[in-house]
């Protein structure tokens, strides 16, 4: 059994975001939680007994809202969670200290509740978690159910680690993985090695009994823009990467590869970004 974590601020992308991670449960089973972070700015200059009906209206708002999910969701278990401190830290705790868990959350919403959640702590949530995070683009929208996963392979040493966790969600779906070779065109060195780590990414897949396809992308420039304008030629509905970045587990250590970073700006298509697993725990 897993857990889904789904950082609410009551936003219209949460919303939408949590309408994904119902998706994603009712496919596996998974527990949801449904988790809003008190801040000290958020209560900052309320008397006491303001601060507390403050607190009850989101309990209240965080029960309507999974009331509204067990109506599609009637055989999922659910749950209600309210922290208190940096969203981005108590929202990685979080994760980190259930077994088996995903995170799902926004990317540049507005905050109804004060607090831009979805936006700058979107970014330092994907930065500093140690669990994969299905990432959402506000306003784009795309179907829940899953069909076609683009997993884009490159030299990396550490690309194949998404490829397990792209078969788990593949099989919840019953999608195709998409194994994407990239490399740089009229690079031969490079596209040997990227031929290479697509073949072993192709026996991970096939020991899984998962459907795939193979395919080598040659590309000039940009790596991120072929991964996006591969995505939409596909006609897929999710992109696996890896997070790239200095995977030291500091949590003042909030920097993130540029491909990362380029990807969560421009894919409208959603990312699935798994962290590396030398990544040391934040609830350390």
């Amino acid at each position: 059994m897993g857990n889904i974590i789904v950082g609410i601020d009551f936003s219209e992308n949460s919303i939408n975001s949590l309408k994904h991670a119902v998706a994603v449960a009712l496919k596996t089973s998974y527990t949801l939680h449904l988790v809003w972070v008190k801040t000290p700015g958020i209560t900052k200059g309320l008397a006491k007994e303001n601060k507390s009906n403050f607190v009850q209206m989101a309990s209240d708002k965080l029960n309507r809202l999974m009331e509204e999910c067990k109506k599609e969701a009637s055989k999922v278990k659910i749950q209600t969670v309210i922290l208190e401190g940096r969203p981005f830290l108590e929202l990685t705790k979080y994760a980190a200290s259930l077994k088996k868990s995903l995170i799902v959350i926004g990317t540049h919403g507005v905050s109804g509740f004060e607090e831009n959640f979805i936006g700058s702590n979107a970014y330092k949530t994907t930065a500093v978690s140690t669990v994969p995070i299905l990432v959402l683009r506000e306003g784009v929208k795309v179907k829940r159910d899953l069909t076609q996963i683009v997993v884009p392979i490159d030299v990396s040493f550490d690309t194949l680690q998404k490829v397990k966790t792209a078969t788990e969600f593949a099989k919840s779906f019953s999608a195709k993985i998409l194994l994407a070779g990239f490399y740089e065109k009229n690079n031969q060195q490079e596209e040997h090695v990227v031929n290479i780590q697509l073949h072993h990414a192709e026996t991970i897949c096939s020991s899984v009994n998962v459907r795939h396809d193979i395919e080598m992308i040659p590309f000039k420039g940009n790596i991120t823009n072929a991964i996006v304008q591969y995505g939409k030629n596909k006609d897929a509905n999710l992109i696996t990467i890896m997070r790239e970045g200095d995977d030291t587990g500091e949590i003042s250590n909030l920097w993130m590869g540029n491909t990362t970073q380029q990807l969560l700006t421009k894919s409208t298509l959603p990312l699935l970004i798994i962290p590396n697993e030398n990544h040391i725990s934040v609830s350390k």
